[in-house]
């Protein structure tokens, strides 16, 4: 509900109320932007939401909470990627010279059409339903194998969420096994620089972006000498007489790829296993109906998103936006992680239900940014899940969990269980 001055015999006036408003939303984003905030932050999402379904940033952002008006503006071709006022305003006017934000944000998922359209249509076979469902053996296999090797207490995201995606990733681009371990503080440490743009995180993010593209880039020119069947080889031969992708494109396509590939989907994982014995009431009804686990996984998503927050959106002119006028070149902040608990949507939204239904999370974005993984990370995690809790039926936490430095993407780094 809006806060109400006339409650106290006070009438504001219009501008009043907006810097009310704008001061209050400042104060929620940065109670997220503190440790605390985003191990949980959704207690400062019901905060928001007191505002409606958007409010006003100071910066003047529009910070979108409502689920509704969430999946409306994911699918609003008014808006568009729009991240270099932000990366000038951080100081980095020469954004482009800097390895890690080039590659970061010159890719994909953070370009337009014309552009985006050709490199998704590029792409986007390798995750069609039908191909990620013939992964479904392969998948299955290393995740009876990461089952089979964990015992006693152990770290979850180091024993099984972190492999898991990392092994399948790394298969689907043609990774060799022995190099894929290396990407996960590489990706990590690049990965910060959607979080926070300061200089420490930027020149840390840097030498890691180095390496990952000068090795995408060999591997890249060894698949053009001797092509197989992965991904990368895809990329790097033209389709059907259409030019295929540039040697700087196939690098930056490729990176991209391994970082949602397991990053977002380590996170699911273990939020998703987090989230599950903090509910052992619903642990155990996976155990008993394994069937269910295609709805567990959309709850899981729903209930803790490994990705919280858009922010690059903008309009490259004036429009409305929820009845509010939001000038040209003005950020959208689309905050998923509130919409996926909006009470206005999800019946008692802070509770964990696996055979919940209705809605589907906001969690992958939607329009045409929908993220291309989902359909793996979905596969993964519909059969991880039910295979962790009938092989650890006293599957439980060991040790306080360790979460990530950010909230843009939102996971651990250490979640100690035991697996007896």
């Amino acid at each position: 509900m809006r806060p109400d001055p006339a409650r106290y015999g006070v009438r504001m006036s219009a501008t009043a109320q907006r810097q009310t408003e704008s001061r209050l939303v400042g104060e929620v984003l940065a109670a997220l932007a503190r440790p605390e905030g985003r191990a949980d932050p959704y207690p400062q999402y019901t905060r928001l939401r007191a505002f409606g379904p958007a409010a006003i940033a100071p910066d003047g952002s529009l910070v979108v909470s409502g689920y509704r008006l969430a999946a409306a503006v994911l699918r609003d071709h008014r808006l568009e990627k729009h991240p270099e006022p932000v990366l000038i305003a951080a100081g980095h006017a020469n954004w482009r010279e800097r390895p890690a934000l080039r590659l970061m944000f010159e890719s994909m998922l953070l370009i337009n059409p014309p552009a985006h359209t050709r490199l998704r249509r590029l792409v986007s076979g390798a995750f069609t339903v039908r191909r990620v469902a013939a992964l479904a053996p392969a998948v299955r296999r290393i995740v009876a194998e990461l089952v089979t090797a964990m015992s006693g207490p152990v770290d979850f995201v180091q024993a099984f969420a972190f492999p898991l995606p990392v092994t399948v990733i790394g298969e689907l681009l043609g990774i060799p096994e022995v190099d894929r371990p290396m990407f996960q503080t590489l990706v990590r440490d690049w990965t910060n620089v959607l979080d926070r743009l300061d200089a420490d995180t930027v020149n840390r993010a840097d030498p890691a972006a180095v390496l990952i593209a000068d090795y995408l880039t060999d591997l890249a020119d060894e698949r053009r000498k001797d092509p197989r069947t992965d991904l990368v080889s895809a990329l790097v031969v033209p389709v059907d007489g259409e030019p295929g992708m540039t040697g700087e494109e196939v690098v930056t396509m490729a990176a991209l790829l391994l970082a949602a590939g397991f990053e977002t989907t380590t996170g699911l994982l273990s939020n998703g296993l987090l989230a599950l014995l903090n509910h052992p009431e619903q642990a155990d009804e996976l155990r008993a109906r394994p069937e269910l686990a295609g709805e567990a996984v959309e709850e899981l998503l729903r209930f803790d998103s490994p990705v919280q927050m858009l922010t690059s959106r903008a309009a490259p002119v004036t429009i409305e936006v929820a009845g509010r006028e939001l000038p040209a070149g003005q950020r959208v902040v689309t905050v998923l992680g509130a919409a996926n608990r909006d009470p206005e949507v999800f019946d008692e939204p802070d509770r964990l239900v696996l055979d919940r239904g209705g809605e589907p999370a906001v969690s992958f974005g939607g329009g045409l940014h929908y993220c291309l993984g989902a359909p793996l990370a979905r596969l993964e995690a519909r059969l991880a899940f039910p295979a962790l809790l009938t092989a650890f039926p006293r599957l439980a936490l060991a040790g306080e969990p360790v979460w990530k430095d950010g909230l843009v993407l939102h996971g651990h780094t250490a979640l100690p269980v035991s697996a007896d």
